[in-house]
């Protein structure tokens, strides 16, 4: 090609991507006034607020929270960061709450009309509406669901094709948002279910679940990746006696996160060399990669390969695998360019379909069905082993027979048809599964009694 051609081409690029940056701006601007919604669907009015209260289908409500970070990981605001924490504090005041922060990813924000957030909102509404059943089949009162958007630039260009381009800029962005203020979020939210549970001990039914998704799981994993290492090593107590394995939270879910396997080794390493966990131990973090992520398949390792050609790696790294009773080798170079999901040796799980519909032939569950599998899966986890499988309605959970049974650190490895692209969030049965995830592992004692009295003796296929 021409000189002159690849030089005003190159100008012509540049002065699109300048020209067609999406600007950095915080979105919900209105506070601390909750917008009480008569629609499911936001009203107009209310897709400024920070704050909103909206209706369900089956006549439940619940609250949804916004609080936005810049480029740098700082607030766009700290007065909307205590508006929206300081409700939910309050509503904990006379409320048990079931608390679920979501933080998107690449090619997304906190705007209104976000498909992340109609996903998000659809999840919390179903999560309202089940909370309500359980309540009834168990004799407790439901919890208040109460969602938290965390949003940022997850997007800079909003032109498709140069969008694309934009990958590697945006994985960096989001590790400094990780880096940021978005610790302070979490560990706040977290002290209210903390102090809820100092002031009801043993009988708070207060909790708080974590998503993240694509460059937002790396927002999530680098902001909270040292506290789960440091919890976890405090799991032996008293003359040596383990305990279970507390993590951040109740639950943090990845979806196809944009990091390295490497950042996770720590992790994998100490929940392998533990063999066994007690049956009250319930899941603490899930990771899934669907295997057509073609970002992270493809495109990640060819960067993370040019950005790490001077670093120095070992390709014998050991580690002690306490349910094979053998020594595992790690190789560190290839840990190091694959993202997480694609690297087979930290994997626990497979999550595949039962069958060959197409999304559009699933059918919705209802509340009541929805509830009848969590008692089923419910019992399925308490009752897991290296080698079984859970069944969630329409799929499957399968451990490795390489795994230890109640293992909460779940990486798994998702069936093409239930997570198509690096994007896909909408598949019913994924939405379902996560779900059922997020009750499980956020029963207080009382309603893990109780739900065990409901649940049929026999639990796994």
């Amino acid at each position: 090609m021409d000189r002159k051609v690849w030089k005003f081409l190159t100008a012509v690029l540049v002065a699109a991507s300048i020209t067609a940056c999406v600007t950095p701006q915080e979105y919900r601007t209105v506070y601390p006034a909750v917008c009480v919604s008569p629609t499911p669907a936001p009203s107009p009015e209310c897709e400024s607020h920070a704050l909103q209260q909206l209706p369900t289908d089956g006549g439940n409500h619940y609250l949804l929270g916004f609080i936005e970070f810049d480029d740098q990981g700082q607030l766009w605001n700290r007065k909307q960061m205590w508006d929206v924490v300081g409700k939910l504090a309050t509503e904990a005041g006379t409320k048990e709450l079931l608390m679920v922060v979501f933080v998107h990813g690449w090619k997304h924000s906190a705007a209104p009309g976000d498909g992340n957030i109609q996903t998000f909102r659809q999840v919390l509404a179903q999560l309202s509406d089940s909370e309500s059943q359980i309540a009834k089949l168990t004799g407790s009162k439901p919890r208040q669901v109460a969602g938290v958007y965390l949003g940022w630039r997850g997007g800079s260009v909003p032109v498709p094709w140069l969008e694309n381009l934009t990958f590697w800029e945006r994985k960096n962005t989001a590790q400094k948002v990780g880096h940021g203020s978005v610790t302070e979020v979490l560990s706040r939210l977290e002290l209210i279910k903390e102090d809820k549970e100092s002031t009801e001990p043993g009988r708070s039914s207060t909790r708080l679940v974590i998503v993240g998704h694509s460059f937002g799981g790396a927002v999530v994993y680098t902001a909270l990746s040292q506290i789960l290492g440091s919890r976890f090593v405090q799991t032996t107590g008293p003359a040596g006696i383990q305990t279970n394995a507390p993590g951040f939270a109740n639950l943090v879910v990845l979806i196809n996160p944009a990091l390295e396997a490497m950042q996770f080794s720590s992790l994998s390493d100490m929940t392998t060399e533990r063999g066994t966990y007690f049956a009250s131990q319930l899941p603490v973090m899930l990771e899934m990669t669907s295997e057509r992520d073609r970002a992270t398949r493809y495109a990640f390792p060819a960067g993370r390969w040019l950005s790490t050609l001077f670093e120095s790696t070992r390709h014998d790294l050991k580690r002690w695998n306490a349910v094979t009773r053998q020594e595992e080798t790690i190789n560190e170079s290839s840990a190091n360019i694959a993202a997480i999901g694609h690297y087979k040796p930290y994997r626990t799980h497979r999550l595949y379909p039962l069958s060959d519909r197409e999304r559009d032939q699933v059918r919705q569950l209802t509340t009541a069905e929805s509830v009848q599998m969590f008692i089923q899966s419910s019992a399925g986890w308490a009752n897991d082993k290296p080698g079984s499988k859970i069944r969630f309605g329409d799929v499957m959970l399968e451990r490795t027979t390489t795994s230890a049974g109640r293992n909460p650190y779940l990486f798994a490895y998702v069936d093409k048809h239930l997570i198509k692209d690096h994007n896909d969030l909408d598949d019913p049965r994924i939405i379902e599964f996560v779900k059922q995830l997020i009750l499980i592992s956020t029963q207080s004692p009382e309603q893990v009694k109780a739900v065990r009295r409901l649940q049929p003796s026999a639990t796994t296929p």
